[in-house]
């Protein structure tokens, strides 16, 4: 099975430097810098993980309830240099599978995502 994640981070030197530490690790990136066509590509890849900068790109608690709504199966792996989101209660409860300490630590994102692809389904931290 092929490994797919997508990496959402307006920040493209940041989401550039990720896919390639991904790509070294046997994972297949797809760089995004908007949420725009992200449904597009959910529908057109057997994507399980979107790793998502959450101080870079503009959310809300609706947006995820909508992607997981749409995509049940995709695990969403957040980044953040905050440690509280008060605005995301409702995402960080409920769609987003776990939120990482920025700068993010190779060693937990892996372990995250070898979660995802061995389970094959939704994980929850």
């Amino acid at each position: 099975m092929e490994k797919k994640v997508a990496v959402l981070d307006i920040d493209k030197k940041q989401c550039k430097s990720l896919c390639a530490l991904l790509t070294d690790h046997e994972y297949m990136s797809t760089p995004m810098t908007s949420l725009t066509n992200m449904d597009q590509y959910l529908e057109e890849i057997d994507c399980r993980a979107i790793i998502l900068n959450l101080d870079t790109v503009s959310v809300t608690n609706k947006i995820f309830r909508d992607l997981k709504r749409k995509n049940p199966l995709v695990n969403i792996i957040a980044f953040s240099e905050r440690q509280y989101h008060p605005e995301l209660e409702e995402a960080l409860r409920d769609y987003i599978s776990v939120c990482l300490a920025k700068p993010v630590d190779p060693d937990e994102l892996f372990y995250w995502l070898r979660c995802v692809f061995k389970n094959g389904e939704e994980m929850k931290a």
